[in-house]
């Protein structure tokens, strides 16, 4: 099948290098075009404009960084978003508000295209080595049509109705991930002002049943202080926004969550938004040193 791609970031573009390997035809594009250049090594094109990847493929797949990126992407809202949609099915593979796949997915369609919703749950990692859980929502023929794709790119792929059925359900995973991830850092540090041999408290860790791929991913970079990406704070900020604004129209409470959102705030204004968001330590860290200063002032 010929596919397009737009969206070659921290995880669109392991994802699309997964499609090029498995002898897709595949034409991508990114706004920084040195994001294609292992892209054409693996074989695919470099499209010189997103219009060439619309008129290159029947099925384009966005994994692009919020609405307004999709909406630049696709023209929508201007005449060439006709132009773009009509005739091929979209894949929105990234993260938006539920109510905003919704309301892409009806312009497509009146456009003349298909629209297939497709998040999936993972981090750079997993998305390197294809073992991302897909979720997909849709009509069930367009959803047939691209999910060979999306099996390519996944280790298990879900079907979870009509749109946006797959987003409500990788922002209520995304929910647990989160508040799993915070905990794990929260009792890191717990450990290491406790003077713990931190080494010993994840072996202890990883040996009893709260050990998981993700504590197993995320436990080594706490212990090295190394906080490159798999998954930036900053974008797990914009995903918590997400689930609570969902949880809201909903009528859910998520004081958990509420509790993580104050936390990755705390975390991007400190400057490390760009980092993993194993980072959310340092926020962590700048209440205890806070709560320090309090107990040492006169009067304290």
């Amino acid at each position: 099948m010929d596919v397009g791609f737009v969206g070659l970031g921290v995880m669109g573009q392991p994802m699309a290098l997964r499609l090029a390997r498995s002898g897709a035809g595949l034409t991508v594009w990114n706004r920084t075009a040195a994001r294609c250049d292992p892209l054409r090594a693996a074989g695919a094109r470099q499209a010189a404009s997103v219009d060439e990847v619309f008129a290159a493929a029947p099925v384009v797949v966005l994994m692009l960084a919020d609405g307004a990126a999709i909406d630049a992407a696709t023209g929508r809202g201007t005449p060439a978003f006709a132009t773009r949609v009509a005739g091929r099915t979209v894949v929105h593979m990234g993260t938006t508000s539920p109510g905003y796949s919704r309301g892409l997915g009806a312009d497509v369609r009146a456009a003349g295209g298909a629209y297939v919703e497709a998040p999936v749950s993972g981090s750079r990692v997993p998305a390197e080595t294809g073992r991302l859980v897909g979720m997909v929502a849709g009509d069930a023929a367009d959803v047939a049509r691209v999910r060979p794709l999306v099996d390519v790119m996944c280790r298990e792929t879900f079907l979870c109705g009509e749109v946006p059925g797959a987003l409500l359900m990788k922002l209520a995973v995304n929910l647990f991930l989160i508040t799993t991830v915070t905990g794990l850092a929260e009792s890191f540090h717990v450990a290491e002002r406790q003077g713990l041999d931190t080494k010993l408290f994840l072996d202890v860790l990883d040996a009893g049943p709260m050990a998981s791929d993700v504590s197993r991913m995320k436990a080594p970079k706490l212990l090295s202080g190394d906080f490159a990406v798999q998954a930036a704070a900053l974008d797990v900020l914009m995903n918590n926004r997400l689930v609570a604004e969902a949880a809201r129209a909903s009528g859910v409470a998520s004081p958990l969550l509420d509790v993580c959102h104050a936390l990755f705030a705390d975390t991007v204004r400190l400057g490390h938004g760009g980092r993993d968001m194993v980072a959310v330590l340092r926020a962590v860290e700048a209440r205890t040193d806070a709560l320090g200063r309090a107990g040492r002032e006169p009067g304290a």
